[in-house]
C-alpha cells in the first residue's frame, strides 16, 4: 500500500507541482482526480473542511499538507 495518498486536479499546477516533488523523491503514492473520482471526493471531504483545496497530501489517514508552496486551487463541493 502506498505510503501516501495525493488528491488534486488535471487542471491544478499546484497538484502537478506536488506529484513532481513527490516524484522526485522516489515516494510510494497514490493520485486521486477529485473531480473525476466521486470516492475520492468523498475521502477528501471527509479529511477536510471547506473550501475544499488541493492539492492535498495524506499519510496513514492525516492530513500532512494542504496546497504547495503556499497556493493552492479550490475545488467545487459537489460530488463527481
Amino acid at each position: 500500500m502506498p505510503k501516501f495518498e495525493l488528491y488534486g486536479t488535471a487542471g491544478c499546477p499546484y497538484t502537478r507541482e506536488m506529484r513532481e516533488w513527490l516524484e522526485m523523491r522516489d515516494a510510494d503514492f497514490v493520485e486521486f482526480d477529485v473531480e473525476t473520482d466521486p470516492d475520492a471526493m468523498r475521502r477528501m471531504r471527509a479529511l477536510t473542511q471547506p473550501p475544499l483545496a488541493v492539492p492535498l497530501l495524506v499519510e496513514d489517514g492525516k492530513v500532512v499538507q494542504s496546497g504547495w508552496q503556499g497556493r493552492c486551487c479550490v475545488v467545487s463541493m459537489k460530488p463527481a
